[in-house]
């Protein structure tokens, strides 16, 4: 039977996250005006978009902020929020630190490749050991629709933790873009982690509670036509958050169906640039990532964003009966 105590603690942080973030949106919307953190638009990408130049963006401390708080609450009962909370963290300070390079340095292409991968490489390699050292999980991920069944990885499993975290991470990036895309999708996919980990007694409620209830504030920003952006900031660590709680909770076999989306994002962009190089300048899509595509074909962005959450709802609910 499911814990009243730890259904209430999920519920608890949620809300507490939510008035917090909820209440500092505006100020935090106004302070970035301030000192003019507005968002980059890329020349190559959709003219529709060349009228959100300027606005706030690197709102992602705002989620940040709102998860630390959240989650810290409960710290002292839950320890096991602090590796993913270390990753979440970590993986928004190299977001914040491209945003910066990017809003404030007028530098476009932010953070260089190998910067950003050396970052990267850096706070998975401290997950990892902290798995393997600290935290008793053995190296094994459950397989869905298996009725239970793991697949060991041994020697493989440091390999796939590196791929995988890198991989979500980001696929989150490339679903940032459109307004409320990234919060609505991601939003839905804490909400089925808080699921699982409540099911499960994992110990990472609040982490998870506090994460849905930051997304739900942020959204009130974030939604069509966005007051604020998330910025590199925010999806680099919503993405180290999927990584990172999937793995604790041993379900990372489940972000393919899952996270989807991010997958899709990330394998429309392989593509694209793949063929294009390969045809000698040819597309197979109008743009990516993906949702570019379908926005280029004449869908809204409302629309975009409607249909990529249902396909995640629909998906999330099969990920629990996949459990």
């Amino acid at each position: 039977m499911i814990s009243m105590n730890i259904f209430n603690t999920a519920v608890i942080s949620a809300l507490i996250t939510f008035v917090i973030c909820f209440v500092l949106g505006k100020p935090v919307i106004n302070y970035l005006h301030k000192l003019k953190f507005g968002q980059f638009i890329r020349d190559e990408g959709p003219e529709s978009h060349k009228k959100k130049t300027g606005t706030p963006t690197m709102g992602g401390v705002l989620i940040i902020f709102g998860i630390l708080v959240g989650s810290l609450i409960f710290a002292w009962k839950y320890p096991n929020v602090i590796p993913i909370l270390i990753v979440t963290i970590g993986f928004g300070i190299v977001g914040f630190v491209d945003d910066y390079i990017k809003v404030v340095m007028k530098r476009n292409l932010g953070l260089r490749a190998w910067q950003k991968l050396l970052g990267q490489m850096i706070i998975c390699a401290v997950f990892a050991a902290y798995v393997l050292k600290v935290s008793g999980l053995d190296t094994t991920m459950l397989i869905p629709f298996s009725g239970g069944k793991y697949l060991e990885f041994g020697l493989l499993y440091v390999p796939a933790l590196f791929f995988i975290i890198l991989g979500t991470v980001n696929g989150a990036n490339f679903t940032d873009g459109l307004d409320g895309l990234a919060s609505s999708v991601t939003v839905l996919i804490a909400l089925f982690f808080t699921v699982v980990a409540v099911i499960t007694g994992a110990g990472i409620d609040p982490v998870c509670g506090a994460t849905v209830g930051a997304l739900l504030a942020f959204l009130c920003y974030n939604v069509n036509p966005a007051k604020v952006f998330m910025g590199d900031t925010g999806s680099l660590a919503l993405g180290g958050f999927v990584a990172s709680t999937a793995i604790v909770l041993q379900l990372p076999l489940f972000i393919p169906i899952v996270a989807f989306i991010y997958l899709i994002e990330v394998i429309s962009v392989i593509i694209q640039v793949g063929y294009f190089k390969i045809s000698g300048g040819k597309r197979v899509f109008r743009m990516a990532p993906i949702h570019h595509h379908f926005e280029l074909g004449g869908w809204p962005e409302t629309k975009v964003v409607a249909i990529f959450s249902i396909v995640t709802a629909l998906l999330c609910l099969i990920g629990v009966i996949a459990v």
